[in-house]
């Protein structure tokens, strides 16, 4: 098997879709108003599902957190601690919630956490190199 992507079950598409594409630069591949919509970041497959949607698909009912959750988290690259710094305070004056600002870890990572508008965290952080570089 392959990672083909990954997603997340929404309530409000339509403000989701948004976050994404407007304050997070993820591209979109459908209709807003679509029960479920395919959106890319540098090439992988990101997908939000509506949750009402899928409940119907699969016959079932899911239990879902409300406010900030620590289920999982999206992380998202930048080159320069720069980066890390004007992407955070970028997306929180575009309606992130800040979770943890701008800060440089003990083992050499700066890192900063934000929360979407249904509460999912996601890092922003660098190793100040380029992406191509960060793990040699």
């Amino acid at each position: 098997m392959r990672l083909d992507g990954f997603g997340l079950l929404v309530n409000d598409m339509g403000k989701m879709i948004r976050f994404y594409r407007d304050v997070l630069g993820f591209e979109i591949k459908e209709a807003e108003d679509a029960g479920n919509v395919y959106l890319v970041k540098d090439g992988t497959l990101f997908l939000l599902y509506g949750r009402k949607d899928f409940e119907e698909m699969t016959h079932r009912r899911y239990e879902y957190v409300k406010g900030l959750n620590g289920h999982s988290e999206i992380a998202l690259y930048v080159d320069t601690f720069d980066e890390v710094d004007a992407a955070f305070r970028d997306a929180v004056e575009n309606g992130a919630v800040s979770v943890l600002p701008p800060e440089t870890e003990p083992w050499g990572q700066r890192t900063c956490y934000i929360a979407d508008p249904e509460g999912n965290l996601i890092e922003i952080g660098s190793w100040n190199k380029p992406y191509e570089e960060k793990d040699k």
